[in-house]
């Protein structure tokens, strides 16, 4: 029956009485169904009240809690060519057993004896120092015995012209006392002359004053004589004097430079000693660096360089190989702008890969299979793929991760919030809106005492 017509024939005919419609309208299923549709919307309503935790997912890889426990490569740090291989991939291995030899590659460290003859270079140079050391020695003590002889011999003519000062001194006396005799001799001749002109005096006694005022000037050109003599002794003595310090100042400074050029090649030479010093501990450790050995103790991974005579330059990788002790932790990674929502201490829930789990994202009580971790690190400066790493650690208060994960195995990760009704999380996702700004209680109360404060 269509009811196209305002003429229902179910109002003026009862369908009842007919065999068909007892068939149909006898029937109570479609009360049922609607029953049944009612109690699904009434508890739909209800189920939209109910509580869901917000969350943030990521992807992100499983790695170690230090650094130092990482994955790593063994490099070298000269160049050179493989000689042997000790180890296989994946032996175990502790830290400073030897995995590879290595030669030298650079003709500067072919020689075998290098270390030794480098060792011999610096005992002969160390005598050399020494040898020079002994030549400034006697260099200093023969200038010590110029400078003493250079006393003596300076106070030695210093004594030569004091005497000579004094002969002066004592000539200049008797210069004055023989022209003093001979002024006295000339008055006497004089007036005994004028004497014998008046007839009071004999022509001998004017003969006897004459010789003797003769011999008194005779006298005073001798005296006179010795004075100028003593004079020039003097000169001499002072020219002595500054010839002999200039002479000794001379030998004294010959054997001073002769000192400083000693001195100057003694620490020439002590320079290079040091530098052979450094070359031969130089050579020594890079003898060490010909065995190239494990710095901790792990597995080796994989050679990088393999085979026999193979060269590599400085730096380059050679074996990988990963440390037996680690703490697990998983890097993943969040969006920026739910960065702000993540905060040292969070709880995160992890799945790691080849691990079963039923997740249920809002009611991380009932799901199965994930493990808790929390934030320990988050990162400061975006990745190049665009997004923030952080770092979670195993959480104590869980349960303990799998023994057989491995590192670099894949892990998703699901970061709790703040719990919000179905209805409201629902209308954040068809809307795209961010979750909500949450931060962590015991945050929210160090911020206040730190305000009130």
């Amino acid at each position: 029956m269509l009811n196209i017509s305002n003429n229902q024939l179910n109002k003026k005919v009862d369908l009842t009485k007919f065999k068909s419609g007892k068939n149909i309208f006898d029937k109570h299923y479609y009360k049922q169904f609607n029953k049944f549709l009612l109690a699904f919307a009434f508890i739909g309503i209800i189920v939209l009240f109910l509580p869901w935790t917000q969350n943030i997912s990521g992807q992100g890889l499983v790695t170690t809690l230090r650094p130092d426990q990482r994955p790593q490569t063994i490099q070298s740090q000269i160049p050179g060519r493989i000689e042997q291989w000790f180890v296989r991939e994946g032996d175990s291995v502790r830290k400073g057993d030897t995995i590879l030899k290595i030669s030298e590659v650079k003709s500067d460290y072919f020689d075998d004896r290098l270390v030794e003859r480098t060792g011999d270079q610096i005992k002969a140079k160390a005598s050399s120092v020494t040898a020079y050391k002994g030549k400034v020695g006697a260099l200093e003590r023969q200038i010590s015995a110029l400078l003493n002889e250079r006393d003596l011999k300076l106070e030695q003519t210093r004594n030569k012209l004091l005497q000579a000062k004094l002969k002066i001194k004592g000539d200049s006396i008797d210069v004055e006392a023989a022209r003093i005799n001979e002024s006295i001799a000339q008055r006497q001749y004089d007036r005994t002359e004028t004497l014998q002109k008046e007839g009071l005096k004999a022509v001998k006694d004017v003969e006897e004053k004459r010789l003797k005022l003769q011999e008194t000037q005779a006298k005073l050109i001798s005296i006179e004589n010795k004075y100028l003599a003593n004079k020039n002794e003097l000169l001499n003595a002072k020219i002595e004097l500054s010839r002999t310090q200039a002479s000794y100042t001379d030998k004294i400074s010959k054997a001073q430079g002769d000192v400083f050029t000693a001195q100057s090649s003694q620490f020439d030479t002590e320079a290079q000693v040091t530098k052979l010093e450094n070359a031969y501990t130089n050579y020594k450790v890079r003898n060490g660096l010909l065995y190239i050995t494990a710095p901790q103790d792990g597995f080796i991974n994989k050679a990088i360089k393999g085979g026999i005579g193979e060269t590599f330059k400085e730096g380059e990788k050679l074996v990988g190989i990963m440390p037996a002790g680690y703490e697990l932790a998983v890097e993943s990674y969040v969006r920026p702008i739910d960065l702000p929502l993540i905060h040292i201490g969070e709880k995160v829930r992890v799945q790691f890969d080849g691990w079963p789990a039923i997740i249920f994202s809002g009611w991380p009580n009932v799901s199965y299979g994930t493990y808790g971790a929390k934030v320990v690190a988050i990162e400061n400066f975006i990745s190049d793929n665009g997004k923030y790493r952080i770092l979670l650690a195993p959480d104590e208060n869980d349960h303990e991760w799998p023994k057989a994960i491995r590192v670099g195995s894949g892990a998703k990760t699901i970061a709790l919030l703040n719990d919000v009704p179905i209805w409201f999380e629902l209308w954040r996702q068809v809307n795209s809106f961010p979750p909500n700004y949450y931060q962590p209680d015991g945050k929210n109360k160090n911020e206040k005492s730190a305000k009130e404060n």
